[in-house]
């Protein structure tokens, strides 16, 4: 081994010049050593990248398995360091948007008069859209024309049918897959699902929507459809690919003897 590449070994830059920024694996530094550095915060930071990085690329040589190797780091200093790190951005943010873009004040509420279009919480739309399907409601004519059930308990059933769809979903899906391209039909069931929420909860502001109800009643159900079969078929179309990718990545890490 020549002189160079002992001083290598020796000592660790981060490219700037500057010795000693991350330490060796088996060397924790104390606090008193990490408070003798020259910054605070943003160094200590960029050591927790540093160290990580070099960590997670010692633990994947020495692993057997090529994809999807689950790493964990110690709680101290890794995942305190990213999570303070993250937190103080989102806190500044928010504070800062709440500095500049202060909230008015609108008139106060008078009990006495009633709005002319009663909305719930935004995430609430949807529930409140499919109290709205009371016109799918069927009239049976052995009832000459009546309903078997008001229009109130139709939208209450419905709100009991997605919400138990949505409940069930994870018992019947059980599979391992991380990316949707993976499994193309359940990624197709949760796009659907998604542009579902999204129609359903512009039903309930229909009155603010100049568009007649029964266009809006067929949007609804036909949106969510035609989204999942787009949804396949592109990943359906990806998926031969995708699975050559991975099949190459993985000859190449760990080519057969």
């Amino acid at each position: 081994m020549s002189e160079t590449d002992t001083t290598d070994d020796a000592v660790r830059t981060d490219g700037s010049g500057e010795t000693g920024i991350v330490a060796p694996d088996d060397e924790v530094p104390t606090w008193s050593e990490r408070k003798e550095r020259k910054a605070g915060l943003p160094r200590l930071t960029y050591e927790y990248f540093e160290r990580s990085r070099r960590e997670d690329q010692d633990l994947r040589n020495e692993s057997d398995y090529v994809e999807r190797d689950v790493l964990g780091f110690p709680t101290w200093p890794h995942e305190v360091i990213r999570n303070l790190s993250i937190s103080m951005f989102f806190v500044g943010m928010i504070v800062l948007i709440a500095a500049a873009l202060p909230p008015s004040l609108e008139a106060p509420a008078d009990p006495s008069s009633t709005p002319e279009i009663i909305l719930p919480d935004w995430y609430l739309y949807w529930s409140f859209g499919l109290l709205k399907l009371n016109p799918l409601n069927p009239g049976l004519a052995v009832l000459e024309g009546g309903k078997i059930m008001s229009d109130q308990l139709y939208g209450v059933l419905a709100n009991v049918v997605v919400v138990g769809a949505v409940a069930l979903l994870p018992y019947l899906n059980k599979g391992s897959a991380r990316r949707p391209v993976e499994q193309p039909f359940w990624a197709a069931i949760g796009v659907g699902g998604a542009v579902f929420s999204i129609t359903i909860a512009a039903l309930a502001v229909q009155n603010l929507i100049p568009i007649p109800l029964p266009l809006q009643l067929n949007i609804v159900f036909v949106f969510p459809v035609v989204a999942g079969i787009i949804t396949y078929a592109v990943l359906k179309t990806m998926r031969e690919g995708y699975m050559y990718g991975l099949n190459r990545r993985y000859y190449m890490l760990r080519p057969p003897k």
